[in-house]
């Protein structure tokens, strides 16, 4: 069981601002999240599974929906419509320090080089900030993922230096640095 603290959350979490709109997943979501997470470049930077298929997006789902009734961490569809999803922005407390939140994001292929990414984050970062009583809002990017480190720079975030945070993902060790908005230099 996660000790960290938990989210009170609503008990439907929609988002609006920056022309996007952020919503929670559905089950009738699974197509467009296979569409979206069957992806190369999903593959390289994220911990999701790989192929990512109909099963996957299930359980991907299922996790999900776990840890928002958890109160853990809520995962939100990107939208322009309100409809059909683009992508995904997740919100989470910190495993490394539990006074601070993370965010998390992916686009699929199609829908790359448009501002989602950056509108998902800079809407969910402020929603964070307003709500949770974090200390800092924070980013974990692997060096040389140049697109991600991009959105940190365009959405206020800067690089800290705290210690860089090794995960294992996928048979592989992962170096993530962290990016911050809010107090983050220690």
């Amino acid at each position: 069981m996660d000790s960290r603290p938990t989210f009170i959350l609503p008990d439907v979490l929609r988002l609006e601002g920056f022309g996007i709109r952020l919503r929670e997943w559905s089950d009738e979501d699974v197509a467009d999240l296979v569409a979206l997470y069957d992806d190369s470049e999903i593959d390289r930077w994220t911990p999701v599974a790989s192929p990512f298929d109909v099963e996957a997006a299930r359980a991907y789902l299922a996790a999900a929906h776990d840890k928002r009734a958890q109160g853990q961490s809520v995962q939100l569809a990107i939208t322009t419509d309100g409809v059909r999803p683009l992508g995904e922005v997740l919100l989470f407390r910190s495993a490394s320090d539990p006074r601070d939140v993370e965010l998390a994001y992916g686009v699929g292929a199609a829908h790359r080089g448009r501002g989602l990414a950056s509108n998902a984050v800079r809407l969910l970062a402020g929603y964070a900030e307003r709500t949770t009583g974090a200390r800092r809002t924070l980013l974990r990017i692997e060096a040389g993922n140049a697109a991600s480190e991009a959105v940190a720079g365009a959405t206020g975030f800067v690089l800290t230096d705290d210690e860089p945070v090794i995960r294992i993902s996928k048979g592989r060790e992962v170096v993530l640095r962290t990016w911050s908005r809010g107090p983050s230099i220690r």
